[in-house]
């Protein structure tokens, strides 16, 4: 059986982890906003489609960024499994769907959506902030239809340097985002032509 735990991989997963937390942490308040929320660190989610082991570097990065949150208590723990849930799917996805383009169309589509459903909840229902709406249903869906604005901004346009950038180093061989010759770099290299 191959060792799923190389040290480039290790490796690989703490810059991932550490990436999401600074990038976090490098917006403050405003990266906890719940309405408008400024995380560029939301383009970090893309990264599954690429490697197996983004996925629990996003879910422990989320958590240790989450520590900065107002609600702090609901926040690691509900935000952290959404995001795991989120690098799941796009993780499956990545593995399921050979076009490149239709890859990251998909793939970016799990954060944006579970974050928007799930996020809302920690802060309305949760902690009681209503965002200015008169009821907590359209503050739910008012919190919701931003959500998925801003996660889209940022998966989307931020992610999608990173997707596209990483995608062509990985054409053009560059070992630290290789792994070896698996088969999903064989079945990218085919997808390519």
């Amino acid at each position: 059986m191959k060792n799923i735990f190389t040290t480039k991989r290790l490796c690989r997963a703490g810059i991932i982890a550490a990436l999401y937390v600074a990038l976090t942490y490098a917006f403050g308040a405003i990266a906890y906003q719940g309405v408008v929320e400024i995380r560029p660190a939301e383009a970090l989610c893309i990264l599954p489609l690429f490697f197996p082991e983004a996925v629990p570097a996003l879910w422990i990065g989320c958590m240790l960024a989450n520590l900065g949150s107002p609600f702090i208590m609901y926040d690691v723990p509900i935000g952290g499994i959404a995001t795991l849930i989120a690098a799941l799917c796009t993780y499956g996805a990545g593995r399921l769907i050979k076009n490149y383009i239709l890859k990251f169309a998909v793939g970016g589509l799990f954060p944006i959506i579970i974050n928007a459903f799930v996020i809302p909840l920690i802060i309305v229902f949760l902690c009681g902030d209503l965002c200015g709406a008169e009821t907590a249903a359209s503050a739910y869906w008012l919190c919701f239809g931003s959500l998925c604005a801003t996660e889209a901004v940022w998966v989307y346009g931020l992610g999608a340097m990173l997707y596209f950038g990483i995608f062509g180093l990985r054409k053009k061989g560059v070992k630290a985002f290789l792994d070896g010759t698996s088969v999903s770099e064989k079945s990218e290299k085919k997808a390519e032509t």
